[in-house]
């Protein structure tokens, strides 16, 4: 667990000499990554802090209705403004990634900043590119991380509904509704004094499950009907997409969101991937129940990495190679998924 209060005075002093502040999130950032950013933000600018928001590419729909979200720059629609945003930052906080890869065209201009950079996340193994690193893989979301650091900066819940919102969008969207992932007791103590708070509860899970559109729908069915591949002997369940498919159903970002989760409410599957075509890689999503560890099948095979029932990876080959590699690997780990690694 981090130690929370030496991390908060050194965050503290470099809070106290910056007058231009930047958080930025990673590429195609998720509700993790938009709210931890948000919470941050709100928080900064409670405490009078000059501060901005930066995504490296656009959000997904289904976080756009958030409350500080049409405050965020994204990279690749104003390049002009973003560099000149990154070269006036004297400090820049990076949120729900540990390595620049993560930061897409803003990489070298973040990289090549003189301003203190300081990570904040909960992903394993960080790259060693930041002044000051704020990491705790126990816990189950940045955001959660997020509220503590306030929380022990303050000494009292920070009593702000766009604060909390985003808190909790970024607990639920990176443990599934709590479905998945590292969450603990003390992220429902975290929960339900959010939910004591005031935050309207339904109306946010409505906003961020109940946001899709009708294409969206029958791609789901289509996935699970005709593209669902059981593989009984390993306990493994996997979903590939071409990008004609996709296109096929009006496809835009978020759409896939969840559908690596589903086949693992079938009985016997400990182990469920996503295979979807890009351009000149294969975008992988990893899902596991038990002890099959996820986020070390992805780093060793599939240049990628997360939490231990929760990763992604990509593979630069065709589809079709890539799941052909997938099942090699899979037949050579030797035992059932649950049981290696």
């Amino acid at each position: 667990m981090a130690d929370l209060f030496k991390y908060t005075k050194e965050l503290s002093e470099l809070l106290e000499s910056s007058d231009n502040i930047l958080l930025i999130s990673h590429i195609n950032p998720d509700g993790d990554a938009i709210g931890s950013q948000i919470a941050l933000y709100k928080y900064l600018l409670y405490k009078g802090r000059n501060v901005s928001m930066m995504c490296p590419n656009n959000l997904q729909e289904f976080l756009k209705w958030m409350d500080g979200s049409e405050l965020i720059d994204v990279f690749i629609r104003d390049r002009k403004k973003c560099k000149r945003i990154i070269a006036d930052s004297d400090l820049i906080i990076m949120l729900d990634f540990n390595h620049p890869g993560r930061l897409g065209e803003a990489e070298e201009h973040v990289t090549s900043s003189n301003a203190p950079r300081v990570i904040i996340d909960h992903h394993l193994e960080p790259h060693p590119f930041a002044s000051l690193t704020i990491t705790d893989p126990s816990r189950c979301s940045t955001s959660e991380l997020v509220y503590e650091l306030v929380l022990t900066m303050e000494g009292t819940p920070f009593a702000d509904r766009a604060f909390a919102e985003a808190v909790y969008v970024g607990i639920v969207t990176d443990t599934g509704n709590f479905e998945y992932g590292s969450y603990t007791g003390r992220t429902l103590k975290i929960t339900a004094d959010l939910i004591d708070s005031g935050i309207e509860r339904d109306r946010i899970l409505n906003a961020v499950y109940n946001n899709f559109s009708s294409d969206r729908m029958r791609l789901l069915g289509y996935a699970l009907h005709q593209k669902l591949v059981i593989l009984d002997e390993y306990r493994t369940a996997y979903i590939a997409l071409t990008r004609k498919e996709l296109a096929d159903f009006n496809h835009v970002k978020g759409d896939t969101e969840g559908f690596v989760n589903m086949p693992l409410s079938i009985k016997g599957i400990n182990f469920t991937v996503l295979f979807l075509e890009k351009d000149n890689f294969v975008k992988i999503s990893f899902r596991s129940k038990g002890n099959f560890a996820v986020n070390e099948f992805a780093s060793r095979y599939f240049n990628g990495g997360g939490h231990m029932n929760a990763s992604g990876g990509e593979y630069y080959d065709t589809l079709d190679n890539t799941i052909e590699y997938f099942l090699k690997v899979l037949g050579e780990i030797g035992e059932k998924p649950g049981n290696a690694i």
